[in-house]
């Protein structure tokens, strides 16, 4: 039978016209429901965009390059590897954890009270300053060659001091008012803040009264008259972070074999950047030869040595 005429007659249009418009009502309903939806989505999605981008600007402000020429703000991969070198080298993976994360959060806190910077990546700086407390040093005599603001130096006599220890850092640097390095030219600092003896203790009052006693011996770590000034005791503690050329290097280390404490901790930064070959090169050399020194390890690009 066909049924073609009785949908197409004028009758069963009549009759089936309130059927189709209360499907069209349907329909539109719907469809306006969806728009409204759709609206309402992308609205949502704006003020979420907006917020994650005031978040963004609100982190780079804080933790970014800006003032300091290196980022602050942390990768799960750099970070988990350095865990597990200052684990490795402590022997203790939830003190690696707990150091590391009070390194990061006092890092940032110098940064953003001091004047200028520290020197170096992030993961680096947090790795010395979780690292040398762990190793338990004999005492707490310090000496940091080469300090740039003095920031590190007040960050560490903090770590020590939450460990239980009671600091006293002895620094010595040339004061040049830039960063000296051989063979790079000499350019303003990231932070546009002179280097000089004003800043570090600026910086080291930060630290409290250890950081305002601190002792302060302008002059390069080879000159035999700042030599003789600050080699009146052993160090528990030695931060080699001046001359970065192989020549440089060896001689702080051959320093370092005469002032460090029996069972000190020696730490050489940037051991292994290949910006700076001759730090490795020098250390490869003095282990090979007659030394007090023995090699524990690294963490990001800092050697960490113990005095015999």
């Amino acid at each position: 039978m066909n049924t073609r005429p009785l949908l197409t007659s004028s009758a069963s249009r009549r009759l089936l016209r309130p059927v189709a418009d209360l499907i069209d009502r349907r329909i539109d309903r719907r469809l306006r429901a969806a728009v409204a939806a759709d609206a309402a989505g992308r609205e949502r999605l704006r003020e979420t965009a907006e917020t994650v981008e005031r978040q963004q600007l609100t982190l780079e402000l804080l933790l970014g390059s800006s003032g300091r020429g290196l980022s602050r703000i942390v990768n799960p991969g750099p970070l988990n590897r350095l865990r597990s070198e200052v684990a490795e080298l402590a022997g203790d993976r939830g003190a690696a954890e707990r150091n590391i994360a009070t390194a990061y959060r006092l890092l940032v806190g110098l940064e953003s009270l001091g004047v200028g910077r520290i020197a170096g990546g992030t993961m680096n700086i947090c790795g010395k300053l979780g690292t040398i407390p762990l190793l338990d040093p004999p005492n707490d005599e310090i000496l940091e060659i080469g300090t740039l603001y003095g920031m590190f130096s007040a960050g560490l006599i903090r770590m020590m001091e939450r460990d239980g220890r009671s600091p006293s850092v002895t620094i010595v640097d040339p004061f040049a008012g830039v960063q000296l390095q051989p063979g790079t030219p000499r350019r303003s600092d990231p932070s546009g803040t002179p280097v000089d003896e004003h800043a570090v203790r600026a910086n080291l009052a930060l630290a409290g009264p250890a950081g305002v006693a601190a002792r302060i011996q302008r002059g390069f770590s080879e000159d035999p008259a700042t030599r003789a000034a600050v080699s009146d005791r052993r160090y528990g503690v030695i931060v080699v972070d001046g001359d970065h050329s192989a020549e440089g290097v060896a001689k702080d280390l051959e320093w370092a074999e005469e002032i460090a404490a029996p069972g000190g901790i020696v730490v050489l930064d940037d051991f292994g950047d290949p910006k700076w070959p001759g730090i490795k090169e020098a250390l490869d050399k003095h282990l090979t030869g007659d030394t007090r020194f023995t090699y524990l390890g690294k963490a990001a690009l800092s050697a960490f040595l113990r005095t015999s």
